[in-house]
């Protein structure tokens, strides 16, 4: 071989080996990607999977009953199961068009359809779901479904005809059921019956009036018995009479035997006549006295349900009225706690914030003071004296301030050359007293209930010599 001619025997070997393996490995992975589908299911491949004949691509390709090559990548598949699906439906309390609630517990049994177009359906909406999932789906279109039929029908047409109920519902839920790719295959109405108990008035009357007719034919039965037994006893006299007068024709006591026996017969066949028609009137007049009893029976029955009707009408909207206000005053409420609860929740966060702010000054100042004492070494009245003495210049300041707002706008001082009795003049008497009038820093200080140093602490002068000491020479007396 060309291909070989550069190999030797055992390289050549080993090259057709691997040939031959890569071979039959491509052919192992193409025959696992190769498909069958099962009579019971039906395989669903998504992926690229072409286009539509409408040129748009399609989701899914469907096959049942065949087999398919799977593309690897591009490709992948799975089931969906044909089982047949039995739902039970326990519908109650449905309106009809009487506006009469029935209950009809029904069963349905459906399952995912093989139609070309409806297996499209079930690809794109079923595929994925559970078993559970599914019939749970369906019970909820074959609930809306059953109600839609149940209330364009009456009752009676619902049970006196139920092949039309069953196809009708069959038309409906086939329809519903196509959208998601499912098909109906069996309807079973298990029982109707309602809570106003139209139904069982139906049956009372029903069958009182087979109990009517069956009487009314048994009354009939009876007159024609008796009607007969007498016509056949008249033709028995008739003929036994013929006999005897035939036998003793010519004799007169025949002829009076004969006449009495007519008289005697005309009597019993008026009498049986007589009995016959009474007999007739009393059983009509019974068969109308039970047909007016079963026709009251009813009316009270329909009356009944008229009212059992209109009063669960009235339930109902009260209920639903009382339950509105219920609500309304729920909303209201929890909106009033809310509020509440915000307006608590601000002033609980701004008081925080608050007690949080004087907690950090006292803390800032309880820091600094600290310094000071430091600063003092450890010396209380070093420290206090050093904060006075940084804070004087603002007692003085406060102790100005007390007498600034006195206007005097102009002082006019009549003195005379001489002193006064303490040896001073007018105008240092003036001014002393002026000077008085401003409270002693250590008044002002013990007034705050503290004490100043011993620095500061000096008792003041006497007041004549302080204001000697202080004073100017008396000034010239002004004109």
């Amino acid at each position: 071989m060309p291909i070989l001619s550069g190999f030797t025997g055992s390289s050549a070997l080993v090259f057709v080996l691997i040939i031959v393996f890569v071979f039959f490995g491509a052919m192992l992975a193409i025959l696992s990607r190769y498909r069958k589908c099962p009579s019971d299911k039906i395989l669903v491949i998504y992926g690229k999977v072409g286009q539509g004949a409408d040129g748009s691509a399609r989701s899914a390709k469907c096959v049942h009953g065949g087999a398919a090559f799977i593309w690897p990548v591009i490709q992948s598949y799975q089931y969906l199961d044909l089982t047949p699906i039995s739902i039970n439906v326990d519908l109650r309390n449905a309106l009809s068009r009487q506006n009469i609630r029935i209950d009809v517990p029904s069963r349905f049994t459906v399952g995912i359809s093989t139609e070309p177009g409806i297996i499209q359906n079930a690809a794109e909406r079923l595929m994925g779901l559970k078993l559970n999932e599914v019939q749970e789906l369906a019970q909820d279109i074959l609930f809306g479904q059953l109600r839609l039929v149940i209330a364009t029908m009456d009752i009676e047409e619902i049970n006196t005809n139920r092949d039309k109920f069953l196809e009708a519902v069959a038309i409906n839920v086939e329809t519903e059921l196509k959208k998601i790719g499912l098909r109906l295959i069996n309807v079973n109405v298990t029982d109707i019956s309602d809570e106003s108990g139209y139904l069982e008035a139906l049956g009372k009357e029903a069958a009182a009036q087979a109990i009517n007719d069956a009487k009314r034919s048994v009354a009939e039965k009876d007159r024609d018995g008796t009607i007969g037994e007498a016509n056949a006893v008249r033709d028995q006299r008739v003929a036994v009479s013929l006999a005897d007068s035939e036998a003793v024709k010519g004799e007169n006591t025949a002829k009076i035997e004969i006449a009495n026996s007519d008289s005697l017969r005309r009597e019993r066949e008026a009498e049986a006549t007589r009995r016959a028609t009474a007999a007739e009137k009393v059983q009509s007049a019974k068969a109308l006295e039970e047909a007016y009893a079963a026709e009251k029976t009813a009316e009270l029955a329909r009356a009944a349900r008229e009212q059992a009707t209109m009063q669960a009408d009235m339930i109902v909207r009260a209920e639903i009225e009382k339950r509105t206000i219920e609500i309304a005053a729920e909303a209201d409420a929890e909106q009033i706690r809310r509020r509440a609860r915000g307006e608590a929740d601000a002033i609980y966060a701004k008081m925080e914030a608050q007690a949080r702010g004087v907690e950090e000054m006292l803390s800032k100042q309880a820091a600094g003071l600290k310094k000071i004492v430091d600063a003092a070494d450890g010396n209380l009245d070093g420290a206090v004296r050093m904060m006075i003495t940084d804070k004087l210049e603002d007692l003085v300041k406060l102790q100005v301030e007390a007498v600034s707002g006195l206007k005097i706008d102009k002082v006019t001082v009549w003195d005379g050359a001489g002193g006064g009795a303490d040896g001073k003049s007018a105008t240092a008497g003036f001014l002393s007293g002026l000077l008085k009038s401003l409270p002693p820093l250590n008044d002002v200080y013990k007034m705050a209930g503290l004490e100043l140093p011993d620095l500061l602490s000096v008792e003041p002068k006497p007041p004549v010599a302080a204001a000697e000491a202080e004073m100017p020479a008396p000034a010239e007396p002004k004109a």
